[in-house]
C-alpha cells in the first residue's frame, strides 16, 4: 500500500472516530446535577466518585460519538475524562454530555436551543463535524451551522469551546484546508475559543482506539480529555475571576 493512501486511511480513522455509527440509540448522560454530585459510572467502575460542589460552574459537552463515548460505558468518555482531571487541578465542575452517535453539524444546530434552555450552560463544549466531512458536506453549510451554534450559545450567555476537526487527504487538498480554516475562523470571528486539531495524538493510531480501529479506547479519551483540558481550565478561571469582581 502506497504512504498516501496509508496517510489517508489514518485520516479517515481519525474522522469516524470523531464520528461514529449512526445505528445506536443516542445516550445523554447528565453528570453533576444535585447538592452533593457523584458521577454516573457503569457497574463493576472502581472509580472513585467525584464530589462536585453544587455552585460548580455547568459545563454541557455538544458532540456525537466522541462526547457520547461509542462502545463504553459514559464514565468512560472525553467529557468525564475531562471533569475527573480539572477536578483533580481544583477546578470541578457540574457536566452534561449531549452527545449524540452519528450525529452531524447540522443536527447539532437542530437541538442546541433545546440543549441550552434545559441546562443553562455557564460553558458550551461544541465536538461536531466530523460527520460532515466523511460526508464532504459543502463548506458553506459546515460554516453556517457552526457559526449558528457558537451564536446560540453565546446568545445564551455561554462561553464557547470549539473542538477543531481535520479530514482525510484524499477529499483533496483544498477541501482539507478549507475544511480545518472553518473552525478557525468561526472561532474568531464569533468570540468563541479554538482547540485546534483535537483528535491529536489518537486519531488514526490503534493503540489508542478500539479492535474496529474506530473509536477511541479508554486511554484515548483520556488523551482527548487532556487535549481539552487547558482550554477548559482558561475558561473555568475566566468565569471565577468574573464572578470574583
Amino acid at each position: 500500500m502506497k504512504r498516501e493512501t496509508l496517510a489517508a486511511a489514518a485520516c479517515a480513522a481519525l474522522l469516524v472516530a470523531a464520528c461514529g455509527d449512526p445505528a445506536p440509540a443516542p445516550r445523554r448522560t447528565l453528570v453533576g446535577e444535585g447538592a452533593s454530585n457523584v458521577a454516573e459510572r457503569a457497574a463493576g467502575d472502581a472509580r472513585a466518585p467525584l464530589e462536585i460542589p453544587a455552585d460548580a460552574p455547568l459545563v454541557v459537552v455538544l458532540g456525537d460519538s466522541l462526547a457520547a463515548g461509542l462502545h463504553l460505558a459514559a464514565d468512560d468518555a472525553f467529557p468525564a475524562a475531562a471533569q475527573r482531571l480539572l477536578a483533580a487541578r481544583g477546578q470541578p465542575f457540574r457536566l452534561v454530555n449531549a452527545g449524540v452517535s452519528g450525529d452531524t453539524s447540522a443536527g447539532g444546530l437542530r437541538r442546541v436551543e433545546w440543549v441550552l434552555q434545559q441546562s443553562r450552560p455557564a460553558v458550551l463544549v461544541v465536538e461536531l463535524g466530523g460527520n460532515d466531512g466523511l460526508r464532504a458536506l459543502p463548506l458553506e453549510q459546515l460554516e453556517a451551522n457552526l457559526r449558528g451554534i457558537v451564536q446560540r450559545g453565546r446568545a445564551a450567555g455561554a462561553r464557547v469551546l470549539l473542538l477543531g476537526m481535520q479530514v482525510p487527504p484524499n477529499l483533496g487538498p483544498d477541501y482539507a484546508r478549507g475544511f480545518e480554516a472553518v473552525y478557525a475562523r468561526v472561532a474568531s470571528e464569533e468570540g468563541a475559543q479554538l482547540v485546534p486539531n483535537f483528535l491529536a495524538g489518537v486519531g488514526g493510531d490503534a493503540r489508542m482506539n478500539l479492535e474496529d480501529g474506530l473509536h477511541p479506547t479508554p486511554a484515548g479519551h483520556e488523551r482527548l480529555a487532556a487535549n481539552l483540558a487547558d482550554a477548559l481550565a482558561a475558561e473555568l478561571a475566566a468565569l471565577a475571576a468574573a464572578t470574583s469582581k
